[in-house]
């Protein structure tokens, strides 16, 4: 089956363009797309738990963030001031990345961990970013990875189309909060998924209530609705309702979050069941 068979545009687009697909990296086990039909809702955060507690639990990962003109894994997992090498791939003209490793040991690759600063503003059309996404997966040296999580920007423009149509991705998992505006945007994605005939893992509902540190209770922010109604709607499983947690965001803002992480049981729930439906 070709790439187009399964794409919504099929018969409408330059299927010679279209269907080009990224070259095949045999050393990469899994590839995983992280995705939300919207900005903001942890969508970066949920990759880096699940790359975190995947190395935790002995697998060899690599994140690569795909969100070209937002990125923030370097961020995510406190390497923002760390960049990566450009080496000539021995001995010929090709130029091969060497991803930045995390004290975790994911590998990482980001167009911020390429540019002279962080806050260097990506203003490009789609053609030229899907150039570079191709270039940072293809050029990247990963090695050998069980999983490659793929940060991927939100909605279902010309990046998350390219990822899907060429990239042999094991599975997908979706971000989303608990409110039914939300939950209608990220409903296109859902749709996106399954019309190119890729396995939806679950789907994330983050931000869902703050714990009560007085009595433990838990405390909805967004919606009363349950986050089982919510991943009802969008018609998959759910795999974690996650809270707000400021101590996380705090270890985040310190460069600290991957420690954190793999020293809180919160996220066991997320791991647990990402794992069960991978090996379903």
């Amino acid at each position: 089956m070709s790439s187009c068979d399964t794409c919504p545009s099929k018969g409408t687009c330059n299927e010679q363009e279209c269907s080009k697909t990224f070259p095949k990296n045999g050393n990469i086990k899994n590839i995983i797309g992280v995705i939300s039909g919207k900005g903001g809702v942890g969508k970066s955060t949920v990759t880096g738990i699940l790359a975190t507690q995947l190395a935790k639990n002995g697998y060899k990962v690599g994140v690569l963030d795909a969100d070209i003109t937002g990125p923030s894994m370097p961020r995510v997992f406190g390497i923002n001031n760390q960049r990566a090498q450009a080496i000539q791939h021995e001995g010929t003209e090709e130029v091969k990345f060497v991803p930045i490793q995390t004290e975790g040991g994911v590998k990482v690759m980001s167009l911020n961990l390429l540019t002279e600063e962080e806050e260097q503003p990506v203003i490009w059309r789609g053609p030229l970013i899907t150039g570079v996404l191709n270039q940072m997966y293809t050029d990247t040296i990963w090695g050998e990875l069980d999983y490659l999580l793929i940060d991927m920007p939100p909605g279902t423009g010309d990046i998350a189309l390219t990822i899907m149509q060429s990239l042999p991705i094991t599975g997908m998992v979706v971000v989303s909060t608990p409110q039914d505006m939300v939950s209608m945007i990220v409903k296109k994605v859902v749709i996106m998924i399954e019309k190119m005939g890729i396995n939806l893992l679950g789907v994330v509902e983050n931000m869902a209530y703050i714990k009560c540190e007085a009595c433990g209770d838990k405390i909805k922010v967004f919606s009363k609705k349950p986050s089982e109604e919510h991943a009802k709607y969008l018609g998959a499983n759910l795999l974690a309702e996650m809270p707000i947690n400021l101590d996380m965001v705090e270890s985040l803002e310190q460069g600290k979050m991957e420690s954190f992480i793999r020293e809180s049981k919160e996220y066991d729930e997320l791991y647990n069941n990402f794992v069960k439906e991978l090996n379903k």
